[in-house]
């Protein structure tokens, strides 16, 4: 048997073996040796040790040819960069593979091909850094891959080009900003059994969400054929986020899709390497990945993680042939991961301007500049720092100039795109799957690029004002009252759970339907029965894909409430079912035609009065079907719901009976239903509504305009409108005696208790369960409620004490009496 020196095994390598063999080879071996018997699926191969690459070096005498071509190498001078990059591996390609080199790669590559059963195997052919994929350094792209490669010759020449990549411009670049040695980073090669994911599809998976760094969700993104496509951003792939308590409960917990546009793919060229082909309209407009398998890989997504001990950024490929799954790299998560959350910057634009171009937005930073439109990396000497950077599409050769860009623009691409991982790192807005970018933004155009307004980012005409605010995240110790959040935007909810917080008191329903579903829902109830056909456009754009109009609704519901309650599971996050008034109502697409006119909607036919009347009760039903979903499927278990605007407790048992009939009971797998508090009869009548919800929150808002009979729109009896009023507070307190009284939480959810620290010392005072706030007022609301409590009770804990010492004083005194008045009694009987 042939000595080997140069080559390991994926099975004798683990994750100790980086020094030897490199990140990637080292983690392929780690999984390969360890997690095979997980059930975890990874394609063979052996590394080619960096002592190869050292060895190759001194055989062509070229270290001090190298270590003088980069000797007060300014990274910034793109010019020189390339110029001292190309030479560089000039020499590299130009230079002699030693025989023993040679002989030992063409015996392990027949050796795998032995072990494959493939006689003419295509292999790839990976770069493996002794410095790459480090929990703390992401060289991840650095250096170059090359697939399908056949045959011995081609593959010690493509190993060549391997070792030639360690100087790339890119990773010159990337080398010199984080301070490393180039001349003490060797490069190992992995080589690879390929998977036919060329007639498959195939992808990348982040263990966690890779704009918030929230590590409850694993995001997935796929594409047809080899996976290169998804990494450089030539797709825009589809888009499955799972929940990860969900997976490991046995529950399907798929809580968002996203359809990508998938227009290329990436194939096996006839003899060698690979060719482009375009995707079939029919395939485009269909997903790629089903739920089965994004759920397995989501299952071996926790695994992998668990593994390591933290996030991970994972290559995925599926067989076309043999329809199996299999994971082809893992490496560590080394941006959101690495980020201290010791502050939470908000960014907001002070006023929106022409929206020119809009695309999926990476981060959530705004940035300005001038445009500068680059169509090849040969045009990147005229690129000046803080230009906005418009392109088709990035890849690591673009990085020197990504990292002088005020914002960056891309026309192709997805969340795990190449643009949109280095964009991440550098803290640099970005939106990518930009479509027409190219040509709608002309260079020196002055622009705004936000990515601040949710998924959707917008590069919006001129320069325009923003604002950036910083809130320090400190650890904080709990207040006996719990202090909620109040959300309503689904896009927000990763990054606002950060925040330390007991729940969300208040998810509004609202912003997910004017912004995510945007239909009426009897619109789609009635989609045959429409007659404007411009609705019926409208309807039909929005909903590709749905042959039932109805599961759309459902759909985008679940799927915004979702993303609320696993962002803040295991905590409750109690729902409020859609407060829209009729007027409201009617600006959702297709809504005019179903609502009537109200001289006053306010107090009209909104909340619960909606609910269970037969004008509206299908249209409800897919509410109820959303929070089913959501709760039985993907065993988001944490979610209450809550009935606004609910008049009378008959009125309450007729919505409590129609969520019945759709699949909603109250008791029935934890369920709990709450009532708004936010109209006088529900206090007057508090004990009759505490035998029918499990709870109860206080609006504010209504609770004082409806107290006081003002409209609190009108500014002209503005100045009495106050939810300080005796009134107001007495109902307060009436309902939360009562619903403690009947076992009942009791909280609110409104601004008062952040505007008025009187307010919120009058609801501690009052031992309400919980205040729900906006986010923005949560951490320093905490704070003053800790300080009040503290000071409340101490003195509420001292009177206690004294208390039971008076009655310990009293008790003793009338033991002591007691006995005397026996002993007088017993005297009496003596002789």
């Amino acid at each position: 048997m042939q000595e080997r020196k140069y080559i390991r095994w994926f099975g004798e390598l683990k994750i100790k073996d980086i020094p030897l063999v490199g990140g990637k080879n080292a983690s392929l071996g780690e999984m390969y040796s360890t997690l095979t018997k997980k059930g975890i699926i990874v394609p063979n191969g052996f590394a080619i040790a960096a002592d190869a690459y050292w060895y190759f070096l001194k055989h062509n005498t070229l270290d001090k040819k190298i270590k003088d071509l980069l000797k007060n190498l300014d990274s910034k001078n793109v010019r020189l960069l390339r110029l001292a990059g190309l030479k560089i591996r000039e020499l590299i390609l130009g230079g002699e593979m030693p025989w023993e080199m040679v002989r030992e790669i063409h015996g392990a590559y027949k050796e795998l091909a032995m072990r494959t059963g493939e006689k003419n195997l295509a292999v790839a052919v990976r770069s493996s850094a002794t410095a790459e994929d480090l929990p703390t350094a992401s060289f991840a792209g650095q250096q170059e891959t090359y697939l399908n490669v056949r045959g011995e010759k081609e593959l010690v020449f493509a190993v060549k080009k391997c070792l030639a990549s360690l100087f790339t411009d890119r990773a010159i670049s990337y080398r010199e900003d984080k301070g490393f040695d180039h001349l003490s980073i060797a490069l190992s090669v992995a080589v690879q059994q390929m998977v036919r994911s060329d007639i498959g599809t195939s992808g990348v998976m982040f263990t966690l969400d890779t704009e918030s760094g929230f590590k409850g969700v694993v995001l997935i993104n796929a594409t047809y054929g080899l996976g290169e496509y998804v990494v450089k951003g030539r797709v825009v792939p589809d888009q499955f986020y799972v929940f990860k308590a969900g997976v490991k409960n046995g529950y399907k917990a798929i809580i968002s899709r996203r359809l990508g546009s998938k227009e290329v793919q990436l194939v096996y060229n006839d003899k060698q390497g690979t060719k482009q082909l375009p995707v079939p309209a029919a395939e485009r407009e269909k997903y790629c990945l089903s739920d089965e398998d994004a759920l397995k890989l989501a299952r071996w997504g926790i695994i992998i993680e668990e593994h390591y001990g933290r996030p991970m950024d994972i290559e995925w490929a599926k067989d076309g042939k043999t329809g199996k799954m299999y994971i082809v790299q893992a490496r560590s998560e080394t941006v959101k991961s690495q980020e201290q959350v010791n502050a939470i910057e908000t960014y907001r634009l002070k006023k929106k301007g022409e929206i020119l171009v809009e695309g999926l937005s990476i981060g959530q930073r705004i940035g300005t500049g001038k445009v500068r439109v680059i169509e090849t990396p040969k045009q990147m000497q005229s690129f000046k720092k803080g230009e906005v950077l418009v392109t088709r599409i990035t890849d690591p050769d673009w990085e020197p100039v990504m990292r002088l860009a005020g914002a960056i623009v891309t026309e192709q691409g997805g969340k795990t795109s190449h643009a949109a991982i280095v964009s991440r790192e550098l803290g640099t807005p970005c939106v990518v799957g930009a479509a027409g970018a190219r040509k709608v933004l002309k260079n020196q155009q002055p622009v705004t690029v936000s990515c601040a307004e949710g998924e959707t980012g917008f590069i919006y005409k001129g320069i325009l004002p923003f604002s950036v605010e910083r809130t320090v995240v400190k650890a904080q110790k709990k207040t006996r009252t719990k202090i909620m959040m109040n959300v309503g935007d689904p896009n927000g909810a990763f990054a606002l759970a950060a925040i330390p917080n007991d729940g969300v008191g208040l998810a509004r329903e609202e912003f997910i339907f004017t912004d995510f579903i945007k239909i009426h829902p009897l619109a789609l109830v009635n989609f045959d029965k429409i007659k404007d056909k411009e609705v019926k456009e409208k309807i039909n754009k929005l909903t590709v894909g749905y042959k039932d109009k109805k599961q759309y609704c459902v759909d985008k519901l679940a799927e915004g409430i979702g993303f609320i309650a696993a962002a803040f599971h295991p905590n409750d996050v109690i729902v409020r079912l859609s407060d829209f008034k009729t007027n409201e109502y009617a600006t959702l697409i297709g809504g005019a035609e179903f609502e009537p006119h109200e001289e006053n909607p306010m107090l009209g036919w909104r909340g619960a009065s909606r609910y269970y009347d037969p004008k509206y009760k299908a249209g409800f039903a897919l509410e109820c079907a959303a929070i089913k979903k959501a709760r039985e499927k993907w065993g988001l278990k944490n979610i209450i719901v809550m009935i606004p605007f609910c008049r009378t407790p008959e009125e309450g048992k007729q919505v409590i009976a129609t969520m019945k009939e759709f699949g909603l009971e109250r008791g029935k797998d934890g369920l709990k239903i709450y009532v708004m508090c936010e109209i006088p009869s529900n206090v007057i009548l508090a004990k009759e509504f505490a035998k029918i919800f499990d709870g109860f929150s206080i609006g504010s808002n209504d609770l004082t305009q409806l107290t006081l009979g003002v409209d609190r729109d009108s500014s002209l009896v503005a100045h009495i409108y106050d939810e300080n009023n005796p009134a107001v507070k007495k109902l307060i307190s009436e309902v939360i005696k009562v619903a403690h009284k009947n076992k009942c939480k009791v909280g609110i959810c409104g601004q008062a208790p952040s505007d008025y620290p009187k307010f919120a010392e009058f609801l501690v005072g009052e031992r309400v369960d919980s205040i729900s706030l906006n986010p923005d007022t949560v951490l320093k609301t905490r704070q003053n409620i800790l300080a009040m409590e503290k000071r409340m009770f101490k003195r509420t804990s001292g009177a206690v004490v004294m208390s039971k010492a008076f009655a310990f004083i009293a008790f003793g005194l009338l033991v002591v009496a007691s006995a005397g008045y026996a002993f007088e009694a017993a005297k009496s009987f003596l002789p």
